[in-house]
This record gives structure tokens, sequence and C-alpha cells, in this order.
């Protein structure tokens, strides 16, 4: 049905967990170019008419179906923006498997800029996945800057995973939600960056509806010679509950800037931020190198771990 070189398998493998065709729905983006795509019965993606990206279009009552819709970049000095909308009917229970791999091997830039609009239904569920990748020998950069608008109607819940965590030399992430009553929003964010990379999370929650609930997690870590800002925000515009935690280690010359913020519009809106940055613990690789690990086996050990 289509082609696709070892390379771009591998980013695929890397992105979205793909060794072959999914079952359900998907849409597989190589270069710039659609090179594969399916329908199921109950969600139809097309092409929007202007060539800028996809529109997912999910039935109401859809249960236990899925979407794929990874990008895969392996031509260097390629830059795109795509935009893909997602239409998500009532009482529907899916999952969202996104993200972008880009290898470089390449003088020239690499980027992948990725807008994606979520408009989900009543009482509808959704767990999205997006995980981004880079690799390659060459001297260009792999950039990715995705934007995430995600529009929650009355009793529909979402849960995101959003996970970085090798070579991407610079990102800049911003996720904006509006949740209208009985509506949840929980995402988990994991991120490590090296070298010379460069990292932006800014997360812009507004807690619209009666009993409307937010939790944003955030784990990362800063190695080397690395920055990160972690811009998180939540409003409360009702009688609702927000919760924001930034929990980052920071090793070698890394630096961090954890900006969590609350507004509260509301006298019933309870709203909660955390955030703590600091090394690793010597009694931790200690611990571990007492089992026979050399120091670096325990560090990274300890950031395996802290990145799950």
């Amino acid at each position: 049905m289509f082609h696709m070189d070892e390379i771009q398998k591998r980013l695929l493998l890397e992105v979205a967990g793909l060794h072959e065709v999914p079952a359900g729905a998907f849409n597989f983006r190589a270069n710039g170019k659609s090179i594969g795509r399916g329908n199921t019965a109950n969600i139809e993606i097309v092409s929007k008419e202007d060539g800028s990206g996809i529109d997912i279009h999910v039935k109401p009552d859809t249960v236990n179906e899925s979407v794929h819709i990874p990008v895969v970049m392996s031509a260097s000095g390629l830059r795109e923006t795509v935009y893909n909308d997602f239409f998500v009917g009532d009482n529907c229970d899916i999952v969202i498997v996104a993200g972008c791999g880009i290898d470089n091997c390449g003088r020239q830039d690499s980027e992948h800029d990725g807008v994606h609009r979520f408009f989900i239904g009543k009482n509808s569920k959704v767990k999205y996945v997006e995980k981004h990748f880079g690799s390659g020998s060459g001297e260009g950069k792999r950039i990715l800057n995705p934007v995430t608008e995600v529009s929650l109607d009355e009793g529909s819940a979402m849960e995101m995973e959003m996970v970085q965590i090798k070579g991407v030399d610079s990102t800049n992430r911003k996720t904006v939600a509006t949740l209208k009553e009985n509506s949840r929003l929980n995402v988990r964010e994991r991120l490590m960056t090296h070298g010379a990379q460069k990292a932006t999370s800014i997360y812009h929650v507004s807690l619209d509806g009666k009993n409307s609930a937010a939790d944003v997690v955030s784990r990362s870590v800063a190695k080397e010679n690395s920055f990160q800002k972690l811009d998180l925000c939540i409003i409360g515009n009702a009688a609702c509950h927000g919760h924001t935690e930034c929990d980052s280690i920071i090793m070698d010359d890394g630096k961090i800037l954890a900006v969590p913020s609350l507004e509260a519009n509301h006298v019933d809106a309870m709203l909660v931020h955390e955030a703590a940055i600091g090394k690793i613990a010597g009694d931790q690789l200690i611990k571990l190198m007492t089992l026979g690990l050399t120091e670096q086996e325990a560090e990274e050990q300890i950031i395996n771990g802290f990145l799950k």
C-alpha cells in the first residue's frame, strides 16, 4: 500500500510504536506527503481542501477504536506546518496516537510544526499520545513546534501523554484548553534535554464550567548545557478544581525556569500548584553503585525511573 525506508520505519517505531499498519483509522505522513491512509465505519480522515492538513471525524457512540497520525521526516532542509482538526462526537471512547520523528543527516535545519485542534463532544473520553524524537548525525537542527488546542464539552474527558526524551534540538510546545461543566483534563508531560537543546512548554487551561477539573504534571531532566522553560497556567472561572506540578532534575550546566501560575476568578475555584527543581540525591547514587552499577549507569537508572 505504501513504502517506507528503514530510517522512516525506525522513526515510526519510536514515535508511534508501530511495526506495521495498525488496526483502526490512520494517516501516515513522510517528508511532507501523506503516504498511506485508512478509515473505519466510524472514523473518517479527509484531506483539507487547501492541502494544509487533515480533518478527522469520529461518529457519536464510537468506542474502543483508535486513530494513528504519525509524521516522519528523513530529508534535511524540509520545513512544514500542518493543521489537523479532530471532531469527536458525543459518547465516544477512543485513543489517538500522534507524534513526529526527525532524522537529519544534513546541514540544513528540518522543522515540523503541527497544529492539532480537538473538539470533543459531550460525555466522550479521549486518550491522546504525542511523542517527539530526533536522530541523525548532521549539523542541521531538528525542530518541533507543536500547538494543541482542546475544547471539552460537558461531561467529557481527555488524557494527554506528551513525551520528548531524545534528539530534538529546539521545541516550543503550546497547549490551550477550555473546559465546560463536569469535564476533565489530565496531562502527563515527560521531557529530557541534553547538549545545547532548548525546550519551552506552555500550558494555558481555562476551567469555565462548574465542577470542571484539570491536573497538569510535568517531569523533566535538563542535562549538559540545555535549557528548559515550563510555563503552566490554570484559570478558574467557575467552581472547579485545578492542579499543576513541575518536578525537574537539573544536571551538569543545565538551566530550568519553572513558571507555575494560578488565576482564580470565582470564589469556589480551588487551585493548587507545586514546583521542585533539584539534582539527583547522592544517597540514591550510592545505593545503586553498591549494587554494582557505575555512576553513569546509576544516573541513567534514576532518570529512567523518574521519567516513567
